[in-house]
């Protein structure tokens, strides 16, 4: 894909792209695929899935409690715990108000490990990444930002969320789907959002402006970006999805490059 080489032109160091469509062929790819970078957030909807696999096993329910007083599992994936950003304090009561929060997948985080009684980053290995095959993919810290891995391990959770093999495709569209309508909140790098709209660990394009995705990028259009310089969105409407990775920190280069690399890509993919 031509569009995929834009990534020269970004003012980083390193930068590596992929498109892989819905059947889970790779539509195209530029970069160094296997160079592991820092996701940053991108972390998260990985550590989601592996909730949803605990959940799917019975280990969990997603309206159990978890988190604050009155906050369940879903509350901590959907960002309406009412946790603060990065701080175990309590802002909102749960399902008040959309706050993005990195303490709330760190909750989640220790409350899969009591659950399965296994350490958080051993559960992602062995419910996500093994089976997927993503052997460049670790977990060094935090659910919530610790993530390191490769552009070619995402392709591969990109094509899985489009074709779930591990969950059933049920709850997969529920983790898509918004939780708690209407909630407003900080979109961070892009500030207030009205409506803030998240999904179970995904958060979801609908109307949102100004927006890291494209102005074409569908409604249903559901990811995260990442404050390393990275994203992973995927566009049900395209029947595509795409991962990009870099080594400069999130910034205005990226909220001026990222939406036209993303219209070049849904382009040359409806051409």
């Amino acid at each position: 894909m031509q569009s995929l080489a834009m990534i020269e032109n970004w003012p980083v160091p390193t930068a590596a792209a992929a498109v892989v469509r819905a059947d889970g062929t790779v539509a195209g790819s530029h970069g160094p695929t296997d160079r592991r970078f820092p996701l940053a957030s991108v972390t998260k909807p990985l550590a989601a899935y592996a909730v949803l696999v605990a959940y799917e096993e019975g280990a969990v329910e997603l309206d159990e409690p978890a988190g604050p007083e009155g906050a369940t599992v879903r509350h901590l994936l959907a960002h309406t715990s009412g946790l603060a950003f990065d701080e175990h304090r309590i802002q909102a009561a749960p399902g008040a108000r959309r706050i993005y929060s990195n303490a709330g997948f760190e909750v989640l985080g220790d409350h899969i490990a009591k659950a399965t009684d296994i350490p958080f980053a051993d559960y992602l290995h062995q419910a996500v990444l093994e089976p997927l095959g993503m052997a460049s993919t670790t977990l060094e810290g935090s659910p919530a930002k610790d993530g390191v891995s490769t552009v070619g391990d995402l392709v591969r959770f990109a094509a899985e969320m489009q074709a779930p093999r591990l969950l059933d495709p049920r709850t997969v569209l529920e983790a898509m789907t918004v939780v708690h309508p209407g909630l407003s909140g900080i979109l961070p790098g892009y500030g207030s959002q009205k409506p803030n709209d998240w999904g179970l660990g995904f958060e979801i394009r609908d109307g949102k402006s100004p927006h890291w995705t494209g102005a074409s990028s569908s409604p249903r259009t559901f990811g995260h970006f990442g404050q390393s310089g990275t994203f992973l969105w995927v566009d049900p409407d395209a029947g595509a999805a795409c991962v990009a990775l870099a080594d400069r920190a999130f910034g205005p280069w990226a909220i001026e490059a990222w939406p036209p690399f993303t219209d070049a890509v849904l382009t040359e993919l409806h051409g």
